[in-house]
């Protein structure tokens, strides 16, 4: 619909249109004199309208088309408008179940550079051509048919390349004698010359031995035979022999033998229209691909990330075989299914379609325009294929997009397919992977930038889906330049310690999550009697320079398992002492990446809250004791140590789960309403403390959000006591 509003918008009509959403491709038409309203309404449509065109995925009780009909508004299909558009053309039909947006797009690349000048209409954007469709000067229209609604009757072109003939669109056609018949009657329209692929079981059966054809492909039998080829990554060289024996060598851009057949098609078609084989070869070298075709949105040193239209079962193993043609590591597949007729009819197929990749993650599938079918859900294939090989369901797009990051390792390439909206984690993901390399580029090589970083291996509690960026700055500089980084790209930044108060949602943390692990930020000294740590240091090792030291007072801070930084921000405590009563002065660097100091007494210091780390990183302290002998000091964190252990479960935890409300210690008030050993799937309360929750496994932040939750509503209906959450809960959930 956008290329069609596009070309009429170039004929001089005035156009509207609506949609669910704007997109990018949308916003360019609106340039070009679109009117667009978001979402669907009988007041769309303007007071003077005289034609409504429609997509077939548009109901009848659309309420744009009940206002038409209302208004006796005449109303045609889209393949209607296009097909009298196109008249008095020479029209290029490119037909097929699978490569048409590609193969059409190559077509109409190579006529343009030779100067053909030709109109085109493609169901995809084509950055090379600069958009989907274009009504030019010259005598050519190239027009990627559709098959789904048997629109494809309503063209009668001069030349048809057909691709490939599969059982495709079957809540139309019922069966694969009515897509046969289809094309059948396409090559009986066909004035001039049908191209067809001869390896192409059904394409050879129904054009082999019919007047005007040729064939390609590399099969002996073809006048354009493919006689070698030579995938490498980012670019195919391939050897097309011509019927009058001569040869020509050619070259893509883009990866895998689908694209070498479908290519050699096109050659075909442009070795009929006159272009010779060496003209084809040189605009081919310069075609870039459509887009959602094999299309890379990013690539680095570390990960690529391919967004592909691929949806049918035959295109999934083509594309999964051109991935593996180029990938360094290995092939990670998020997949959507697109349609519940076509899911159900092809369901086996999709099972064993996967088998190129190396793990696959699939979410729900796209319902387009149909309701869903009872029974008939992504889980099921996936139940199928994890028979035979790793597949993972992931019921919403944000879960399929933290679970896939989460997975990813140094030089994977990632494959986000399907036809519907799951093209939104491909965007997610390369926007994520520049805006590190961005980063990379203003710190130093002391720096570490990992994206896509697992919070489950920084928290106590062993759970969390990925961080974006994870940054470790290498020096205070590095620091700051982290921190104006983030401010001026709008993006949120979280100061990440130990980890042990801390429960990150299964969605993980979006934006830079910063970490001071640095050897820069964990040094500790002793001068003049008094303890100065960095904020990275870990307190046991502050308690241990103390007690060499003979300074006492700290002993409490053994039993909390946090960096100094982490323990500022919280104000943390056990033993009944606090940090702030140790602490002489504090080191920060403000929002701007200034460094200040100030001493303790005018810090505002709240229960397990400290204003001035909201913007401000603590950067270390200055601790202050009273002197005591060392074995003094080791008796007492003896006898602490003794009273932690036998209190507190040895299993992950994220410490005490709920503050201790007025009326009753918290673990308390839980053991007392019967709730120790209560689970909800890998997440337990602790039979040894009843205010902690455990991991007992491989438990997701989500099953401890919904235990604490049970425990709330206990708490609450039964006592009346509302408890409050002391662990700090962060992140996306899904």
């Amino acid at each position: 619909m956008n290329g069609l509003a596009r070309i009429l918008i170039q004929k001089n009509h005035i156009v509207s249109g609506s949609d669910l959403k704007r997109t990018d491709s949308v916003g360019k038409r609106v340039a070009e004199g679109l009117t667009f309203f978001q979402g669907h309404a009988a007041t769309n449509l303007p007071a003077d309208t005289e034609l409504l065109i429609y997509s077939s995925a548009v109901r009848e009780d659309n309420a744009e088309r009940q206002e038409a009909e209302k208004r006796g508004i005449p109303q045609v299909r889209r393949a209607d408008a296009l097909a009298e558009l196109c008249a008095g053309k020479r029209l290029i039909l490119v037909a097929g179940a699978h490569g048409k947006s590609t193969s059409s797009a190559m077509l109409a690349h190579a006529l343009r550079a030779f100067g053909k000048a030709p109109s085109f209409y493609i169901g995809a954007e084509v950055p090379i051509l600069e958009a989907s469709a274009h009504l030019d000067t010259g005598e050519f229209f190239v027009i990627e048919s559709d098959e789904s609604d048997g629109s494809i009757d309503l063209f009668s072109p001069e030349v048809t390349l057909v691709l490939n003939v599969d059982a495709e669109h079957l809540d139309y056609f019922k069966s694969l004698e009515g897509v046969l018949n289809c094309f059948r009657r396409l090559g009986e329209r066909t004035s001039g010359r049908l191209v067809y692929c001869v390896d192409d079981a059904n394409s050879a059966s129904l054009f082999a031995n019919r007047r005007n054809v040729a064939g390609y492909g590399f099969s002996d039998e073809a006048a354009y035979r493919v006689t070698a080829s030579d995938l490498r990554p980012g670019r195919s060289l391939f050897q097309v022999q011509f019927p009058n024996g001569e040869s020509e060598i050619f070259e893509l851009c883009i990866p895998g033998m689908h694209n070498v057949s479908n290519a050699a098609g096109v050659i075909a078609v442009l070795d009929h229209l006159g272009l010779s084989p060496r003209e084809s070869a040189a605009a081919l070298k310069t075609f870039r691909g459509a887009r959602r075709r094999f299309d890379v949105v990013y690539s680095g040193e570390e990960l690529t990330v391919v967004n592909d239209y691929a949806h049918h079962p035959a295109e999934i193993r083509a594309t999964l075989a051109a991935a593996r043609s180029v990938a360094k590591g290995r092939v990670v597949v998020a997949f959507q299914p697109h349609r519940y007729s076509r899911t159900r009819q092809l369901f086996h197929d999709f099972t064993t379609a996967f088998a190129g990749a190396d793990e696959l993650f699939m979410t729900e599938i796209y319902a387009a325009s149909e309701d869903p079918l009872p029974g008939l859900t992504s889980r099921s294939i996936c139940e199928k294929i994890s028979a035979r090989q790793d597949a993972v369901f992931c019921k919403t797009l944000p879960e399929l997009r933290a679970t896939v990051a989460a997975s990813l390792e140094p030089r994977d390439l990632v494959m986000v397919m399907g036809a519907g909206n799951v093209e939104e984690v491909a965007f997610s993901l390369a926007e994520v992977l520049r805006m590190a390399d961005d980063l990379r580029a203003r710190v130093s090589g002391l720096t570490r930038v990992k994206t896509f970083e697992p919070m489950s291996k920084h928290t106590s509690i062993r759970v969390g889906g990925p961080a974006d960026v994870w940054v470790e700055p290498g020096t205070e500089e590095d620091l700051a330049a982290v921190i104006r980084f983030c401010r001026e790209h709008g993006l949120a930044r979280t100061m990440i310690g130990r980890g042990t108060n801390l429960l990150v949602k299964d969605g993980g943390i979006r934006g830079v999550c910063v970490h001071l692990g640095s050897e820069a930020f964990r040094n500790v000294r002793v001068e003049n009697g008094k303890i100065i740590a960095g904020a990275g240091a870990r307190l046991k090792q502050v308690v241990a320079e103390a007690k060499k030291a003979g300074i006492g007072g700290l002993e409490f801070m053994e039993g909390i398992p946090a960096s100094l930084g982490g323990a500022m921000r919280m104000n943390a405590g056990a033993m009944g002492s606090w940090m702030f009563e140790a602490i002489e002065s504090v080191r920060f660097m403000n929002p701007d990446g200034e460094i200040r100091e100030l001493p303790a007494s005018e810090v505002e210091v709240q229960y397990r809250n400290v204003a001035l780390f909201r913007e401000g990183v603590a950067l270390g302290a200055v601790l202050k004791g009273v002197q005591k002998p060392p074995e003094e000091i080791g008796e007492c964190l003896k006898k602490y140590s003794e009273k932690r252990w036998s209190s507190q479960p040895a299993a992950a935890s994220a410490g005490c789960i709920f503050k201790n409300p007025a009326e009753i210690p918290a673990g308390k008030l839980i053991d007392e309403l019967g709730l120790k050993n209560t689970r909800v799937g890998g997440a337990g309360v602790s039979p040894v403390h009843g205010n902690f929750i455990v991991n007992e496994g491989h438990a997701k932040a989500g099953e401890i959000l919904q235990l604490m939750k049970k425990i709330q509503d206990t708490a609450l209906e039964k006592r009346g006591i509302r408890l409050e959450p002391e662990v700090i809960v962060l992140g996306e959930g899904f």
